[in-house]
C-alpha cells in the first residue's frame, strides 16, 4: 500500500510538473508494478468482473494509454494529417479528463459523508470510475475494455489496473461528480455564474471584436504583400510574352478574317492603300505557308491517311485534302482585291470583288444579281478554315506532342515531330523515313565515343527506347482518337456552321426581292411613271410635275444614318447625289439636272457642281472625289421610255447616282459580327464537344490505356489501397504520367460508374491486377514482354514462353510448422489459415521491401517464396559502374575518360560473363544495399511478430480440431534467406507457363529454411546475405555454424536473429497500418537498437549467454570439442534460467525448477525433457546432439564444417 501510495504521489507530481509522455509510462509502469506486488500477495485483486459492472481504474495510466485509443479510433487518414488529428485529439480528450481522483472506494479527498468508516477517508486518490463495456480472453490471461466516465472512451484495462466500486449509491453518485469535474465543466460554470452584462461582453470581445481585428490585421498584412508584389513586379503581377511561328500564323489568319469586313465597315477611303498593303502581305504568308504546308507533307501522304495512322497526331498536324481544299477557294477569291494597287482605286466594285459583292447583295436589283454577291461572301467565310486549323494544330501539339529534346534543331514548326514518314506501297507497310531519322539523331549531340566500338548499336537502340516512350506517352493519352475526334469534329462543325450562316439564307432569294433593297431603284421607277403622265405643259400638268420632283428629292436627300459611326458621317448621310429628269419642261434646265440648291437641296456640298453648266456631265468618280467617297458605293441607275406625243416619239427618262455607302458600312459590319459569331460558335463547340467526348470517352479511355501500359512497363507497381499509402516507383514526364490512386477505386468512385466504359475499366483493372497478383515478380518480364507494342523497332508477338533473364535477388522461404497436422485436422478450411498467414506475411515483405521489391513469387501451401529483386544483369552492371565512376573520379574529363571506359569493360564483360563469375560478384559494393537487405530481413521478423499479435491467428489457436479447446496448438514461422543470382522467368509451354527463378539460391534458402527445424531456431540466413546487411544488423545476428548443405560442396558460415515469441506480448507493441507505413518510410540502421518487437523478440539473450555460446562455438569449430561441449550446455543452462527468472515462458515448471538446471540423465522424465527443449537453446541443444552423436572428440577429418545431409 505504501509503494502503491509513492507511485501515485509521483505519478501527480509529474503531471503537475508537466512531465513528457515517457516520464508518464515509466511511473504508470511503477504503479502497475507495484500492484501486480500486491496483487500476488492478496487474493482479493483476481476480482473477475462483467460486461456492466462500475468500477475504479488507474486515473494515471488510462491518460497515459490514451494515445492507443485514440489511434485505433481514428479513420484511415494521410499520415501527416493523421499525426495532426491524433494530437488534437489527445489534447481535447486531456481536458475532458477528471481533475478530481478518488480511492478506492469512490470517494475524493474530503468527499467521504462524516461518520464513515476511516478507510474512505484515506488516499491514494489516483482513480476514475468507468463499465466494463467487453471482457477479452488472451491465452490464460483476461483483460477489459472500459468506458471512462468522464472522458467517455473506450479503452484496454487490465485487472491489475482496476477495482470494484463498493455497492453503494452514496459511492457511486460522489465518484460520479468527481468524474464529471473537469477542465471543461468548471469553465462552463464559472460562465453561467457571471453576471449576463459581463457575458455579453465577453462574448462580444470573442466573437466580434477578435474576428474584425484579425479580419483586419490580415487585409492589412495581404495588402501590403500585394502592393509590394505589384512594385517590383513579381508574381501574378508579372508576364512573359512568347511569340512564335504558329502565334504569328494565328495573327495573320485573324488579320485575313476579318480585315475586309473592318475596312468596309469602321474605315474612311483615306485608310484603303495602306490596309489593302497589309492584306497583300497577309494574304502573301498565308499563300507560302499553304504552299510550305503541301511542299512538307511526307510521301505517300495519300496512302497514309486510308491507313490506321490517319489521325495519329504526327499525322494530323500535316494540312489534309479538307482544309486544302477551302483554303485555296478562299485565297483565289481574294485575288481581284489585288487589282487596286496597280489601278489605285481600292473603293472601286470592280467584279468578283468585296465592294461589288456588297451592293448586289444588298441592293440587287435583280436575284441573280443577290445570289451572286452573297456567293462572294461564303468564300468569306471560308476564311475561318485557316484559323481553325491553326487553332486545332495548336491544340494537338499542346495536348498530346512532347516536349522539344535538349539539343534539336531540327524538330520545329516546318518539321514533323517523329521524323518524316513514308509508305512502303509494295509491301503496305509504314516505315520511317531512315535519311530524316538520322538527321534526327544526329541533331541530340550525341558524343560517338562514349559508346566506344559499340557506339552505333547503343545509340539506335537509345532511340528506339525513346521513340516507344513517346509512343507509349502519347497512347497513354488515347491521342489518336483524340486527334481523330477534333479533326472531325471541327470539319463537321465548320460545314454545319458555315452552311447554316452562308448556304440556307439563299434561299430567301427565290422570293421577288426576299432579301434585296430596291428602295432607290424602284424611287427611280416612280418618278419615271410620274415623268411620263406629264406630257403636256400647261399649268397644272407643270405644277403636278413640279411638285413631285420636289418631293422625290425631298425624299431622297439624305440617309438615316447613325451619326456616330463612318456610316453616318456627313459624306454618306448625302443619299441622293444627281438626277436628271428629261425631257425638260415647264421651266427645267435645260440639261434636266434636278438636284438644285436651293431650295429643293438644303446645305448640300455638290450645290457647285449641280449649278455648273456641266452638271449633265457629272461623273461617279468625280462626286466620289468631292465627297471623299469610295467610287464602288456609288450607285446609277437609269430608265427610259418612248411615248408618242401627236405623232413624234419622245423619250422620257430619268436618271439618278445614288450614295450606298451606309449601306455598304452596314452589310459589312453585319458581315464582321457574324464572322466573329460564327468562329466563336465553331471554337465554343469544339470545346464543348472536346470537354464531352473527354468526359465520355478519352478519360475512360486514357484510364483503361495507363492501367495497361503501367503493368507494360512496371508489372510489379500495386494499386494503392485505401488503407496503404506506400508509393511505387516514381515516374517521369518522359516515361509517362500515372494516377497514384487504385485504379480499381477510382472506377467505382467515379459519377460513371454506371456507363459502360466504367465497368470495362473495372473489368482491365481487375484483370491487370490479377496478372500482377498470379504472376509475381518472376512474371514481370512476361508480362511487360507481352503487352508491350514494341521492342528493339520491331512489333512483338504474343509469346509466353519469352526467354528467361539473369538477374541478382535476395531470396526467401518462410514456411509453416507442423504443416501435416494442420492438413489432417482442418481439412479445407486449412485454406483459410494459410490464407491469414500469407495476408500477414505478404503485408510486410511489401511495405519493408524497398519501393516494389519486395513481392511474393510462390504460394506453395506450406511454404511462400518471398523474392527482393535487386534488378537485372544490365542493372546491377551499370549501378557498379556508376557508383566506381562517383567514388573514383575527381575531373570532368577524368570522369568522361573513366566512364567511357568502364561501358566498354562492362559490354566486353557482359558478354563473357559465366556463372561462376555471376556467384563472385560483389553485390555489397552496391550503392544502398545494406539498407536493401535490412529492409528484406525486416520484412521478414515482422512478419514474425505480427503473426503473434494477429487476432485472426489467434482464433486459430483456440480451435478445438487444433489445440483440444485447451490452447495447446501455437502456429509458428519458419524463415531461410539467401543472396545471388537466379534465371527469372516462364517454365511451360504454350498450353500453360508458370513464372519462376531458377538458382542454387533460391534451393540455399530452401536449406536454410529447412535448417531452421535443426537448430530450434525461427530464422537462418546464409553467409551471403549476412554481408550485405548493415553493421547495426551484423551485431544482432548470431553466428550458429559452418555447414555444407545437401547438393552443394560451399562451406559458409549461417546466422540466426534470435527469435522467441512465448512470454511475449506482441499486443503491447501493435501499431496501425499508416503508423507501420511511416516507420517503414522511416527507415534507419538504428532501427535494430529502438525497435520494440526486434526488442521483445531477443530479450531472452543475455551477455552471459553470449559470451558463452561464442566461446563454445569457436572451440566447436576448432575441433575442442570437450571445451565446446563445457561452455555450450553452460550457455543452453544459462537460457533456461533466464527464462524462468524472467518469465519468457508460458508453461507450468512447479515441480521441475530444480531439476531444469541440472546436467541431463537417462532416467529424465518426458515433461522434464520437453521443458528443456522448449527453455533452452535450440543451436546449443544441435551443437551438443551433433557432438554427442560423434563420440564427443572431433574426427580427424574435421575442418570446422558440419555436413547438412536433409534437405
Amino acid at each position: 500500500g505504501r509503494r502503491e501510495a509513492a507511485s501515485l504521489d509521483a505519478l501527480a507530481q509529474l503531471e503537475g510538473a508537466g512531465a513528457n509522455g515517457w516520464e508518464s509510462v515509466a511511473a504508470a509502469a511503477a504503479l502497475v508494478a507495484s500492484e501486480a506486488d500486491a496483487a500476488k500477495a492478496s487474493s482479493k485483486h483476481r476480482h473477475r468482473y462483467g460486461v456492466g459492472d462500475r468500477v475504479l481504474v488507474s486515473l494515471t495510466v488510462m491518460n497515459a494509454t490514451l494515445g492507443g485509443a485514440v489511434a485505433s479510433d481514428l479513420p484511415f487518414v494521410a499520415e501527416e494529417e493523421g499525426e495532426s488529428v491524433a494530437r488534437e485529439k489527445i489534447e481535447s480528450l486531456k481536458e475532458a479528463s477528471t481533475l478530481i481522483p478518488v480511492n478506492k472506494h469512490g470517494f475524493p479527498p474530503g468527499g467521504a459523508p462524516v461518520g464513515s468508516p476511516p478507510l474512505y477517508h484515506q488516499g491514494p486518490y489516483g482513480y476514475v470510475l468507468a463499465t466494463v463495456a467487453r471482457v477479452h480472453f488472451e491465452e490464460d490471461a483476461q483483460y477489459y475494455t472500459v468506458t471512462r466516465a468522464d472522458t467517455e472512451t473506450e479503452q484496454r484495462s487490465d485487472a491489475e489496473w482496476m477495482y470494484p466500486l463498493p455497492a453503494s449509491e452514496l459511492a457511486y453518485e460522489s465518484a460520479l461528480k468527481a468524474a464529471q469535474t473537469t477542465k471543461k465543466t468548471i469553465e462552463d460554470e464559472k460562465k453561467r455564474l457571471e453576471p449576463a452584462g459581463k457575458r455579453a461582453v465577453e462574448w462580444f470581445k470573442v466573437k466580434v471584436w477578435n474576428r474584425c481585428v484579425g479580419a483586419y490585421r490580415s487585409v492589412r498584412v495581404h495588402t501590403k504583400v500585394q502592393t509590394a508584389k505589384f512594385l517590383y513586379g513579381n508574381t501574378p503581377y508579372s508576364f512573359d510574352l512568347q511569340f512564335t511561328g504558329v502565334n504569328f500564323l494565328v495573327l495573320s489568319s485573324t488579320i485575313y478574317m476579318f480585315i475586309d469586313n473592318v475596312r468596309l465597315a469602321f474605315f474612311s477611303p483615306s485608310s484603303d492603300w495602306a490596309i489593302m498593303i497589309l492584306m497583300t502581305v497577309v494574304w502573301s504568308i498565308l499563300f507560302i505557308e499553304l504552299l510550305f504546308e503541301v511542299l512538307v507533307r511526307p510521301e505517300g501522304y495519300s496512302v497514309l491517311m486510308a491507313s490506321e495512322k490517319a489521325y495519329a497526331p504526327s499525322t494530323a498536324r500535316f494540312i489534309n485534302a479538307f482544309h486544302l481544299f477551302f483554303e485555296v477557294v478562299s485565297l483565289i477569291c481574294f485575288v481581284p482585291d489585288l487589282r487596286c494597287l496597280s489601278s489605285g482605286d481600292c473603293g472601286a466594285a470592280v467584279p468578283f470583288s468585296l465592294m461589288a459583292a456588297s451592293l448586289n447583295s444588298v441592293l440587287g436589283p435583280s436575284v441573280s444579281d443577290a445570289v451572286r454577291g452573297h456567293l462572294y461572301f461564303i468564300t468569306l467565310r471560308l476564311r475561318v478554315f485557316n484559323l481553325v486549323r491553326h487553332w486545332k494544330k495548336m491544340w494537338i501539339n499542346h495536348t498530346f506532342d512532347e516536349p522539344l529534346d535538349k539539343g534539336s534543331h531540327v524538330r520545329g514548326y516546318w518539321v514533323p515531330a517523329q521524323g518524316v514518314i513514308s509508305l512502303d506501297s509494295q509491301r503496305g507497310k509504314i516505315r520511317t523515313n531512315k535519311k530524316t531519322d538520322s538527321a534526327l539523331i544526329s541533331t541530340r549531340s550525341i558524343d560517338d565515343s562514349e559508346y566506344g566500338d559499340d557506339g552505333e548499336e547503343e545509340r539506335a537502340a537509345k532511340e528506339l527506347k525513346r521513340q516507344a516512350k513517346r509512343a507509349d506517352k502519347r497512347l497513354s493519352k488515347a491521342a489518336t482518337i483524340g486527334t481523330a475526334l477534333m479533326v472531325v469534329n471541327s470539319h463537321r462543325a465548320m460545314i454545319l456552321i458555315v452552311t447554316i450562316v452562308s448556304i440556307l439564307p439563299i434561299i430567301f432569294f427565290a422570293a421577288p426581292h426576299g432579301s434585296t433593297n430596291p428602295a432607290s431603284y424602284k424611287s427611280v421607277e416612280l418618278l419615271q411613271a410620274n415623268n411620263v403622265l406629264v406630257t403636256n405643259e400647261d399649268d397644272v400638268s407643270c405644277q403636278y410635275l413640279e411638285t413631285t420632283i420636289h418631293a422625290w428629292v425631298a425624299s431622297l436627300a439624305k440617309a438615316n444614318v447613325d451619326s456616330n459611326s463612318y456610316a453616318g458621317s456627313e459624306r454618306t448621310a448625302t443619299h441622293l447625289l444627281w438626277a436628271q429628269l428629261l425631257p425638260a419642261r415647264c421651266g427645267m434646265r435645260d440639261d434636266g439636272v434636278i438636284t438644285l440648291c436651293p431650295p429643293t437641296y438644303y446645305g448640300s456640298a455638290l450645290c457647285d457642281d449641280w449649278g455648273s453648266a456641266a452638271a449633265d456631265k457629272v461623273s461617279a468618280n468625280s462626286l466620289a472625289e468631292r465627297l471623299g467617297l469610295r467610287t464602288g458605293v456609288i450607285a446609277s441607275y437609269s430608265v427610259e421610255q418612248t411615248i408618242n406625243i401627236n405623232g413624234n416619239e419622245t423619250v422620257f427618262s430619268v436618271s439618278a447616282m445614288f450614295n450606298e455607302g451606309h449601306s455598304v458600312a452596314y452589310v459589312n459590319f453585319s458581315s464582321f459580327l457574324l464572322q466573329v459569331c460564327m468562329l466563336c460558335l465553331i471554337l465554343l463547340g469544339l470545346t464543348v464537344l472536346r470537354g464531352d467526348a473527354g468526359h465520355l470517352v478519352l478519360d475512360p479511355l486514357r484510364r483503361m490505356l495507363k492501367i495497361v501500359l503501367r503493368y507494360a512497363s512496371n508489372p510489379l507497381a500495386q494499386a494503392e489501397g485505401k488503407r496503404k499509402k506506400k508509393k511505387a516507383r516514381s515516374v517521369t514526364d518522359d516515361e509517362m504520367t500515372l494516377d497514384s490512386d487504385s485504379d480499381i477505386e477510382y472506377a467505382e468512385k467515379n459519377e460513371l460508374g454506371n456507363y459502360e466504359t466504367e465497368q470495362l475499366i473495372r473489368a482491365i483493372a481487375r484483370i491487370t491486377d490479377l496478372l500482377r497478383k498470379c504472376w509475381g515478380v518472376a512474371g514481370a518480364n512476361i508480362i511487360s514482354t507481352n503487352l508491350a507494342r514494341t521492342q528493339d523497332g520491331k512489333t512483338v508477338l504474343f509469346n509466353p514462353t519469352v526467354a528467361g533473364r539473369r538477374v541478382y535477388a535476395l531470396f526467401g522461404f518462410c514456411g509453416i510448422t507442423d504443416f501435416p497436422h494442420l492438413l489432417r485436422n482442418l481439412d479445407q478450411d486449412v485454406m483459410n489459415l494459410i490464407n491469414d498467414v500469407a495476408k500477414i506475411v505478404h503485408e510486410e515483405v511489401y511495405r519493408w521491401g524497398l519501393g516494389d521489391s519486395g513481392q511474393c513469387n510462390k504460394n506453395l501451401g506450406a511454404a511462400f517464396l518471398m523474392v527482393y529483386r535487386i534488378g537485372d544483369f544490365k542493372e546491377v552492371e551499370e549501378k557498379k559502374a556508376r557508383a566506381t565512376e562517383v567514388i573514383f573520379t575527381s575531373s570532368e574529363e577524368k570522369s568522361k575518360k573513366t566512364s567511357q571506359a568502364v561501358k566498354r569493360r562492362g559490354r566486353a564483360a557482359r558478354k563473357k560473363k559465366t556463372a561462376k563469375e555471376l556467384d563472385t560478384l560483389q553485390l555489397a559494393s552496391l550503392p544502398g544495399i545494406q539498407a536493401f537487405t535490412d529492409r528484406a530481413l525486416l520484412g521478414m521478423l515482422k512478419s514474425f511478430a505480427g503473426l503473434h499479435r494477429d487476432q485472426s491467428i489467434m482464433k486459430w489457436s483456440k480451435d478445438f480440431r487444433l489445440g483440444a479447446g485447451v490452447d495447446a496448438f501455437s502456429l509458428g514461422l519458419l524463415y531461410g534467406m539467401d543472396a545471388g543470382w537466379g534465371v527469372e522467368g516462364a517454365v511451360g509451354s504454350e498450353f500453360k507457363i508458370d513464372a519462376t527463378y531458377l538458382s542454387p539460391h533460391v534451393n540455399m534458402a530452401s536449406r536454410m529454411m529447412s535448417a531452421c527445424k535443426q537448430y530450434g531456431v525461427n530464422i537462418l540466413l546464409s553467409q551471403a546475405v549476412e554481408k550485405l546487411l548493415s553493421p547495426q544488423a551484423r551485431s544482432k545476428l548470431r553466428h550458429v555454424d559452418t555447414v555444407t548443405v545437401k547438393g552443394s560442396t560451399l562451406a559458409q558460415q549461417i546466422f540466426t536473429y534470435d527469435s522467441r515469441h512465448r512470454g511475449v506480448d506482441f499486443y503491447l507493441f501493435g501499431r496501425s497500418p499508416a503508423q507501420a507505413d511511416a516507420d517503414s518510410d522511416s527507415y534507419a540502421p538504428n532501427i535494430w537498437n529502438t525497435d520494440q518487437d526486434l526488442k521483445a523478440m531477443r530479450q531472452h539473450i543475455s551477455p552471459d549467454f553470449e559470451r558463452a555460446f561464442t566461446e563454445g562455438r569457436k572451440a566447436y569449430i576448432s575441433g575442442k570439442w570437450d571445451h565446446a561441449i563445457s561452455r555450450l550446455e553452460i550457455a543452453n543452462r544459462c537460457m533456461i534460467q533466464t527464462a524462468l527468472d524472467e518469465g519468457f515462458h508460458e508453461y507450468d515448471v512447479q515441480g521441475f525448477d530444480d531439476q531444469l538446471l541440472k546436467p541431463e540423465t537417462p532416467n529424465d522424465e518426458e515433461e522434464l525433457i520437453r521443458l528443456r527443449e522448449e527453455l533452452g537453446d535450440g543451436p546449443c541443444r544441435s551443437l551438443l546432439a551433433y557432438m554427442k552423436q560423434n563420440g564427443g572428440v572431433a574426427p580427424a577429418s574435421w575442418r570446422g564444417v558440419r555436413p547438412l545431409t536433409s534437405k
